[in-house]
């Protein structure tokens, strides 16, 4: 397993980690995502331990925070061994301070998750979202009291946009707060939005991408094919509308070409989306999920190897998009790209 370091920060994460969202089974979302248990998520963690993949992402929203309890009985007697990754802001209850990054919130939202997770320190604590209604220095030094405190050690963010991801560092730089090391986003071969603003972001601020959701919410695992139904059981049928929003020909032009590229190498059609996310700039580690011991191996299969250049451009060309206003100009225009070259 290769390690890269998160962002700036010097905690190396495996290229690889493992997403919990499985874990619980609680609600119409998840619950159609999977329904692990504890006996069955310490088996997961074995076969993830077992290929060095040792960072373990949940969420408190994730099955009421069920996930949170199946994770934390799972690692238990083996907590050094472990990143440990949660995310909190979205609401958890009805209350009018049950959702959101206020001092209230994160406090006993880092308390409730300790408990469920049978820890006393979280490696990394993201924000699941930007709460427009605190103030950004209330939510820094909020961090900065609970890292100190030893009960967190790195924070990031997920689905911050780029003004608010970069108004909260510049706060965390004027103050000395705690800055943000990780981005958990959305990134995938039919989902490219991140590489606008964020990724240069990430790059110009250290900033490292943790990726879900890297086999477009479902549609990349070699099941879905142009003029042929969903399969009977795949999730899409349940959590499609809960999803990004994929347009139907660009799905169709990237995986006819990732089925291609699988038959030409043995490799499957999710190891190499999952491959050729590995190779993009900024990215960290990528977020896997699995709902049994096959799917999980199968997903492993995603290193060890690297697509060629000529692997890699084919599959750029079916899933590239035109930049929305103001980026298209930096990839079009020549005056624009001298000023300022595109990432990718």
């Amino acid at each position: 397993m290769e390690y890269r370091r998160l962002g700036s920060s010097g905690l190396k994460v495996p290229v690889l980690s493992f997403g919990a969202g499985t874990f619980g089974g609680k609600g119409p979302l998840f619950g159609a995502w999977g329904s692990t248990d504890a006996s069955e998520a310490r088996r997961l963690v074995d076969i993830c331990l077992e290929a060095g993949v040792n960072l373990f992402d949940t969420a408190d929203v994730y099955s009421d925070g069920a996930s949170e309890e199946v994770l934390g009985a799972a690692i238990k007697g083996r907590r050094d061994d472990i990143i440990l990754s949660t995310k909190l802001s979205l609401p958890v209850g009805e209350g009018p301070n049950a959702a959101g990054s206020s001092r209230s919130r994160l406090i006993s939202g880092v308390e409730k998750a300790l408990k469920r997770l049978g820890t006393d320190y979280i490696d990394l604590l993201q924000l699941h979202a930007f709460d427009a209604g605190t103030p950004v220095e209330e939510v820094l030094s909020t961090l900065d009291t609970l890292v100190r405190s030893g009960k967190l050690r790195y924070v990031g963010v997920s689905n911050f946009s780029g003004w608010q991801l970069m108004k909260s560092l510049a706060a965390a730089d004027r103050h000395g707060y705690p800055r943000y090391v990780a981005n958990q986003v959305y990134y995938s071969l039919v989902g490219r939005d991140y590489e606008w603003e964020l990724m240069p972001l990430g790059l110009d601020q250290g900033v490292g991408a943790l990726v879900w959701s890297p086999l477009g919410w479902g549609r990349l695992t070699g099941k879905i094919r142009r003029g042929e139904p969903w399969p009977e059981g795949s999730r899409l049928h349940d959590t499609a509308s809960f999803g990004p929003p994929v347009d139907e020909e660009k799905l169709y032009a990237v995986v006819e070409v990732l089925h291609a590229i699988a038959q030409e190498t043995g490799k499957t059609v999710p190891q190499i989306a999952i491959n050729w996310l590995l190779q993009r700039p900024t990215v960290s580690s990528v977020i896997i999920g699995a709902r049994n011991e096959e799917q999980l191996r199968q997903n492993l299969g995603a290193v060890g190897w690297s697509l060629t250049a000529e692997a890699v451009a084919r599959l750029d060309a079916a899933s590239v998009t035109t930049a929305p206003y103001p980026y298209f100009p930096y990839y079009r225009q020549e005056g624009f790209a001298r000023i300022n070259p595109p990432v990718v």
